[in-house]
């Protein structure tokens, strides 16, 4: 039978009024630029919303342009992000794009996905985002919580979050591209857990085939 992917996201759409959205989409409705929001997601990856949060308003204030990064310097930026996973590796990112930004790109983030995958540490999770917060282009952002959730429900068969995007682009209704992400790290921080999901809670387990699941609350 036909996944009914329009009543799974018109459905959570309505639960997602009740949920904190993610960090990023955050940031983005406060109206931060395309760097910061590329910076931010670089600071989010293997890192918990709040830390990421923090440490990125932490930064912010003391540098939110490429030159003023370069200026302020990698040890410094290091002590400013701590404690985001990895945090001395993506100061040196940081200033690493900073300076591919200033020199090659005049200071601008660039809003095409072949530009961004060429910035170190930048894979298709953080420019597919960057291109949705950053720029409202519709794209496809795959974190673990939308691979996971997505062949949960039995939308998808795929081995990893690359497969997990292309195999949306070709299914999921372009319509629902930008908020696909956005809805479902919510629903995956709060409903549909990694381990032992609160399916008692869930408004949309009569679509789910609760693949690979073998608890649940």
């Amino acid at each position: 039978m036909k996944f009914k992917i329009n009543d799974f996201v018109e459905i959570l759409k309505e639960e997602y009024k009740s949920w904190n959205a993610p960090v990023i989409t955050m940031m983005s409705n406060q109206g931060s630029t395309p760097f910061e929001i590329l910076i931010s997601t670089l600071l989010s990856l293997r890192t918990k919303d709040e830390v990421t949060s923090v440490a990125s308003k932490r930064l912010f204030k003391i540098a939110n342009t490429p030159i003023q990064m370069i200026e302020t310097g990698e040890k410094k930026i290091s002590e400013l992000i701590y404690p985001v996973g990895f945090y001395p590796t993506k100061a040196k990112r940081i200033i690493e794009i900073s300076k591919i930004l200033l020199n090659e790109y005049d200071d601008i983030v660039p809003d095409e996905i072949d530009e961004l995958l060429k910035f170190p540490g930048v894979g298709r999770k953080t420019a597919n985002l960057v291109l949705i917060e950053g720029y409202g282009k519709k794209a496809i952002c795959v974190d673990t919580h939308v691979h996971r959730i997505s062949n949960r429900i039995g939308y998808v068969k795929t081995k990893n979050p690359d497969q997990t995007e292309f195999a949306l682009r070709k299914k999921l209704p372009k319509k629902y591209w930008i908020i696909y992400n956005e809805i479902l790290v919510a629903f995956g921080q709060t409903i549909c857990k990694p381990i032992s999901p609160f399916c008692s809670k869930c408004n949309v387990t009569e679509f789910c085939k609760k693949a690979g699941v073998t608890t649940t609350r």
